[in-house]
């Protein structure tokens, strides 16, 4: 079973199945809301009960870029016009007033069932370039059901169309403002849907054992450009032996199928023993190893040659030995500090190796919340467009948010990445900056106001770039 091949003219149809896809595990997702609200009797029948789940909005968005293709030279400006409405659902129901926000915990411990829904599609126009005039969609759903306190059943759901050359982190534990690894810059529309339904059960107030699955589909209309599937499975389980002593074990069986690279079969094995050194003190000493198998390349030789050369191989495995420690400095307020050293070692070819850290602290206040975070060591690129495998990786990034009154919100954030890869060789350097001011004008009327600017410097001159972005943006909710 294989990716589906892609023909002239079959990206439209391509598009229809991903949209139907995510449109049907939609479908399931409100017929179980519906047998599950709380029908009104005749007494208290109140059309509010229905309306309280669901919130509109539309949003108005300029936007001027001074470099819309991320070209090195003969760089493109424009001016692009986006006008969104906006559903969002929820089994938690919204204030009484316009602009009401859903609410955020249950009234009791009793809530057993929670579903949240968020569909926004964009109509992009461009002032001068028309021709790139096209459609974004952007859609989460997420849903919960507990069974006795000790059986959870998740499911979570992304859909993404854009032409966005960075695309944002679609894994559950991404950090605010993360993006995949890749340098594409030209604006070619992609779609993504990820669906991820997990089961957990608990067998102590600690003690957890789940399943998780992943169905990761990814298509673009770039030529250059490589379509890909992922099946991920993962069983997992953390069993505490007494109040310090704990240990944490996962397995990953991965199947990747690619558009034009050789399928991919992937293992991987963590295990993990915990020390609580204190309530809010976690040590830890952490070994990961992954396998990563690819099927035989299908290369076909102008004059049959016998007996056939070998074909590369590009099987690899990956050591990760490391030890970190996790701190809880207040309700609002945590940290992590990860360090260790990794070893690639593939079947052909020189082995590669260096340090591995990934230091963190996160900030949820009242007015404040920012998170910082440095890593470093490797990633693993294979269900983008650009596929760019097994690559060495050091990165920077700060989001701040902070709330100056009542009504209005500063933001700031910055990235850097340092990227090397190794088929073909090549070096980036990534980096981003910006900011922006929201003021609520009202319950029902928000205003922003954001500017950024972004570089890519790489051992390929033509590939590198810069840009500078300023963006305004109205958004009516009711």
């Amino acid at each position: 079973m294989g990716i589906m091949r892609m023909t002239p003219g079959s990206g439209k149809a391509w598009s229809h199945e991903l949209v139907g896809s995510m449109l049907k595990y939609v479908a399931i997702i409100f017929g179980i809301v519906i047998f599950n609200l709380p029908l009104p009797t005749t007494a208290r029948a109140d059309s509010w009960d229905i309306a309280s789940r669901f919130q509109v909005s539309i949003s108005a968005e300029e936007a001027y870029s001074d470099n819309i293709d991320l070209r090195h030279t003969n760089k493109l400006d424009d001016f692009i016009t986006t006008i969104s409405p906006a559903l969002k659902f929820s089994t938690r129901p919204r204030t009484r007033i316009a602009g009401g926000a859903f609410r955020q915990a249950p009234e009791t411990g009793e809530e057993n069932l929670v579903i949240n829904g968020d569909y926004r599609p964009g109509f992009v126009f461009y002032a001068d370039n028309t021709g790139r005039n096209y459609v974004s969609h952007d859609g989460s759903l997420t849903a919960t059901y507990i069974w006795e306190k000790k059986l959870t059943f998740r499911l979570r759901e992304i859909f993404r169309r854009s032409e966005e050359p960075r695309e944002e982190e679609y894994v559950e534990t991404a950090l605010p403002g993360q993006y995949l690894l890749g340098t594409k810059r030209n604006l070619f529309v992609y779609v993504r849907n990820v669906v991820e339904p997990s089961l957990e059960y608990r067998f102590g107030r600690e003690n957890v054992v789940a399943m998780s699955y992943r169905s990761n589909i990814y298509h673009t209309q770039d030529p250059s450009g490589q379509d890909s599937r992922e099946d991920s499975a993962t069983p997992r389980i953390t069993y505490w032996f007494d109040l310090r002593n704990g240990a944490f074990f996962e397995y990953n069986l991965t199947r990747g199928y690619f558009d034009r690279n050789p399928d991919l079969t992937g293992q991987g094995v963590r295990g993990r023993y915990l020390y609580r050194f204190d309530p809010y003190t976690t040590l830890f000493g952490e070994y990961a190893f992954s396998l990563r198998d690819f099927d035989t390349p299908k290369v076909r030789l102008p004059v049959p040659i016998f007996p056939r050369p070998p074909l590369p191989s590009l099987d690899y495995v990956v050591h990760n030995p490391n030890v970190g420690v996790e701190r809880i400095f207040s309700p609002t307020f945590s940290g992590r500090a990860q360090l260790g050293y990794y070893w690639q070692i593939p079947d052909q070819g020189s082995d590669k190796n260096g340090p591995f850290f990934d230091l963190s602290l996160t900030n949820r206040g009242e007015r404040t919340t920012f998170t910082l975070s440095l890593r470093g060591g490797y990633r693993e690129d294979f269900f983008t467009a650009e596929n760019l495998g097994f690559t060495k990786s050091y990165s920077a990034l700060g989001v701040l948010s902070h709330r100056l009154a009542e009504k209005l919100n500063v933001g700031f954030r910055g990235g850097f990445e340092r990227a090397i890869s190794y088929e073909p060789d090549r070096k980036e350097n990534i980096w981003n900056v910006g900011g922006d001011l929201s003021y609520q004008a009202a319950r029902w009327l928000s205003l922003l106001v954001s500017v950024s600017h972004r570089e890519n410097h790489s051992s390929i001159s033509s590939e590198s770039y810069k840009e500078n972005r300023g963006v305004f943006r109205v958004t009516a909710t009711y």
